[in-house]
């Protein structure tokens, strides 16, 4: 067993109850993207013993921080929302470099590769601009909503694959966030809930990891090219503004100097 992705996999955990930030770039900054994406694909195979020892320490990390810190994070999200969020947007700009460097973009970039990387920029970009963000809770479990919260939980799973992807912000366009993390809280625990989005999270695994799995093989620059656009895009959705009088302008400072360090740092130490 891997013990150490149990921290790995807590981060990519945090990543993830907050809207706007994605597991995968998370993954991206540890080095571990790749390899992610071949035990996933792979758990669903005839090799799904050899993905043991990888995907169970990084899953009890990635549960981890919706049991001790959903309640930590809703705090921080509603009383300092500024320098969170500026913490996250240095962690995604901070891993921009890493990856143009990984993906050799001076070399076999192209017009086409270029032209990939803005569509997916502006794309996620303008989701992100116009997306509302509806606050109801639905505690009642019906078979229309059932369906519903499946689907959303299939899409959403892929944030944990695609970097600059957020699964809190496909949970609240499809409407289901709020209702998701009330399930989770101990105050207001929903099984039923909590099944079937987690059932939709399984079935999203299974089809969008051998797909992108796919595409890495086959087609690597030009999935390097839509990973960046997503990253470039969801910058815009992550950036908060200043609030009125500039009260956190320099928490804000700190706190995105030290998201970009920490995306070098935790980059420069899993590519030792």
């Amino acid at each position: 067993m891997e013990w150490r992705n149990i921290y790995r996999g807590f981060l990519m955990g945090v990543s993830n109850i907050i809207p706007g930030v994605s597991a995968g770039t998370i993954a991206l900054v540890l080095g571990i993207y790749d390899r992610l994406i071949e035990s996933i694909s792979d758990f669903f195979s005839s090799r799904w013993r050899q993905t043991l020892g990888f995907l169970v320490p990084l899953g009890i990390g990635v549960i981890l921080p919706f049991i001790l810190l959903s309640g930590v994070i809703k705090w921080l999200m509603e009383n300092h929302h500024q320098p969170t969020q500026f913490f996250f947007l240095g962690l995604i700009i901070g891993v921009i470099p890493i990856l143009l460097k990984e993906s050799k973009l001076k070399e076999k970039f192209t017009f086409a590769h270029g032209g990939i990387l803005i569509l997916f920029a502006i794309t996620l970009g303008y989701i992100g601009y116009v997306n509302p963000e509806p606050s109801n809770v639905l505690h009642e479990l019906t078979f229309i909503n059932g369906i519903w919260f499946f689907v959303a939980g299939a899409v959403a799973s892929m944030s944990l694959l695609l970097p600059g992807m957020s699964g809190a912000l496909v949970l609240i366009l499809f409407g289901v966030y709020f209702t998701a993390m009330s399930a989770l809280s101990l105050a207001t625990l929903n099984v039923g809930v909590i099944l079937v989005i987690g059932s939709g999270i399984l079935f999203g695994f299974v089809i969008s990891s051998k797909f992108i799995k796919y595409i890495l093989t086959h087609f690597p620059s030009m999935t390097y090219a839509a990973i960046i656009g997503l990253l470039i895009g969801s910058t815009i959705v992550i950036y908060p503004g200043f609030t009125a009088g500039g009260s956190a302008l320099f928490p804000s400072i700190i706190t995105f100097i030290a998201g970009t360090l920490t995306a070098f740092l935790l980059g420069s130490k899993e590519s030792n």
